[in-house]
């Protein structure tokens, strides 16, 4: 017979009554920390009561049907009873805690290591100062049916903790990635195939279609995909060489590399291939710019691709080549919590304080690539509500936003259509994705100077050129000064290693100087430098970002109004420091003083304030 099992300090009470006692309070909790309306509380309640005896949880029902913040709910939910909270990303999930969790599950047997999984409940790891109990890892610790089954599977030790459902499926991922189908087919059909021999240029197309029935190509572009994903890229790059040679590239951590070669086939074929399993795309059209798109299931999750293709030139002028860039959209992806969006003190405070505002613009600048959209879209989760009517204009549209109402461009409503008839839409918030001209740039102020919240982009070095460019534009002074909040640059940098980073002595004096840092911090800082392990690229594993938070405040305003003939950028840059605002070289010095990355990183991303 099997012992009722010892859990320790679990607080899960029987579900007995459960609803009846809890849930007044867990509505109040979420209505209060605005994560769900009292409306959606009291819909979601509504249809609990409708679905009987085998009813599904509140914030299951909440997270599902009334499309309420999943993680926020869960994690409210946990609070409540008191479980502890387990953050992946800044917890060390090295080698050692992998092993752990596959030798626990293979421990288990194949069956009930399937059942834990499919419940996404995960072996975590042993605390000695809990009797040796094991801390699992769940979206929903209050769920009786996880304490159910580890009686089933006879676990009588164990700590229930909570972290949210994409960082278990990350987690999840890590253990186990299943084989890339595609890649071992091409091994097996490589050995076998003979290219065609080359044809004269008048046969061209047959060449084409010959070579395209081979599986091969098929499956090295799938096979592409697939493992871009795994690999953590946000970018492929497909790149035609001569000697009918194409390489491919993914960008991880902001870094291009080599992820394979493809010989003995033209390029052109190549190129054919992506462009008959991408939308809005023509595969005959070899002199003119395309964009289209991709979209597939990978580990269980919708993930988009955003195919650009540009011809290029080559050697050969009767060659096509063309240059393929492929940007991954995984919703997985996307931050939802501020906290994780790495912003230092002073540049939080005002950046709350600036999208809690009724009105008012949110600007985010700095290049391509440097993170502007995830902290837009985190901000956006903080301020969309139910109660409000939130449209989003992107071209193109890269993430799905719960709670918005993302228009479709297409040809008979273009981007600058779209901005119009958000003037007509009855607004509360809008995000325009990045102001590219005079038109847009005025819509959005006048927006912004009309009672709604208004988020865009910019490409622009740093804070303060931004003003500039909206002057040179031809927006005036006094409209800047009062239809801005805040206006935010942003950079990435790379991140050591954990696993490998070691402190270092040696280092550049003199790039350390151009940061910034003083002799007496020279002295009494404790530097690091990469070194390079098998589970990172060169010393680096991921990015941080770093932010220059220019706070429209009173004296920052009065600044800008009296400009005359121009933005005293200069002057703008002081007057905000003076204020407390770290540009992005003193956000970064803060970054290297946290051990978090190099001083040769800092100087790569920054220029000189």
């Amino acid at each position: 017979m099997l012992k009722s099992p010892n859990i320790i300090g679990a607080r899960t009470p029987k579900r007995t009554g459960l609803e009846e006692i809890q849930v007044p309070r867990l509505g109040e909790k979420l209505i209060s920390e605005r994560i769900a309306s009292a409306e959606q509380v009291t819909h979601a309640l509504e249809i609990q009561r409708r679905e009987g005896p085998n009813r599904r949880r509140l914030g299951e029902i909440l997270a599902t049907d009334m499309n309420c913040d999943r993680d926020m709910v869960f994690r409210s939910i946990s609070q409540i009873y008191g479980f502890p909270e387990v953050d992946l990303n800044a917890e060390a999930i090295d080698e050692y805690r992998i092993n752990f969790i596959r030798s626990y599950l293979e421990a288990l047997g194949a069956d009930s290591s399937k059942r834990l999984q499919q419940a996404l409940l995960i072996p975590f790891k042993i605390d000695y100062s809990k009797n040796e109990a094991v801390v699992f890892l769940t979206e929903d610790p209050t769920d009786p049916a996880l304490n159910l089954l580890l009686f089933q599977l006879k676990v009588t030790k164990y700590e229930l903790s909570y972290a949210p459902r994409r960082e278990l499926e990350a987690l999840l991922n890590k253990i186990e990635t299943p084989q890339n189908e595609f890649l071992q087919l091409i091994e097996e059909i490589s050995g076998d195939y003979t290219p065609p021999p080359q044809e004269e240029e008048a046969e061209e197309e047959v060449t084409l279609d010959l070579e395209m029935n081979r599986s091969i190509l098929t499956n090295l572009i799938e096979g592409c995909l697939v493992e871009s994903v795994r690999q953590g890229a946000s970018d492929i790059h497909i790149l035609p060489q001569p000697n009918n040679r194409t390489e491919f590239w993914f960008r991880v951590d902001g870094k291009l590399r080599l992820w394979y070669a493809q010989e003995n086939f033209k390029p052109e074929t190549i190129s054919a291939v992506v462009k008959d399993r991408t939308r809005n795309v023509d595969r005959f059209i070899w002199d003119a710019s395309q964009d289209g798109f991709i979209q597939r299931q990978i580990d269980n999750a919708i993930i988009r691709f955003r195919v650009s293709i540009m011809p290029i030139v080559s050697q050969d002028f009767r060659r096509k080549y063309e240059s393929i860039v492929i940007r991954i959209l995984d919703d997985r992806k996307v931050l939802t919590d501020l906290t994780k969006l790495g912003f230092h003190d002073q540049a939080k405070r005002d950046f709350v304080r600036a999208i809690n505002k009724p009105q008012g613009m949110v600007i985010l600048t700095g290049p391509t690539g440097s993170g502007k959209s995830t902290t837009l879209l985190a901000a956006l989760y903080q301020v969309i509500t139910p109660e409000k009517n939130t449209l989003t204009v992107e071209d193109p549209v890269e993430y799905m936003i719960r709670g918005a109402r993302q228009l479709k461009l297409s040809n008979s409503m273009d981007f600058e259509g779209a901005i119009r008839g958000i003037l007509r839409h009855d607004p509360d918030i809008v995000m325009v994705g990045e102001m590219r001209d005079k038109m847009t740039a005025d819509i959005a102020i006048k927006l912004a100077n009309t009672g709604h919240l208004t988020f865009s982009t910019l490409h622009t070095n740093d804070a303060p050129s931004a003003v500039s460019r909206l002057y040179k534009m031809g927006i005036e002074p006094f409209l800047i000064a009062t239809a801005m909040n805040i206006i935010v640059a942003q950079r990435l940098l790379r991140t050591l290693c954990k696993n490998c980073k070691r402190p270092t002595d040696v280092y550049d004096h003199t790039a350390a100087k151009l940061l910034g840092f003083t002799d007496e911090e020279l002295d009494d800082l404790h530097f690091f430098e990469a070194v390079g392990c098998d589970q990172c690229n060169n010393g680096y594993k991921g990015r941080a970002a770093i932010h220059e938070a220019l706070f429209f405040s009173k004296e920052v305003k009065h600044l800008i109004l009296h400009s005359k003939t121009d933005i005293d950028e200069e002057g703008l840059r002081n007057l905000a420091v003076s204020q407390g605002m770290l540009t992005l070289r003193a956000s970064g010095r803060e970054r290297i003083k946290q051990g978090v990355t190099t001083i040769e990183e800092v100087v790569a991303t920054t220029t000189e304030d």
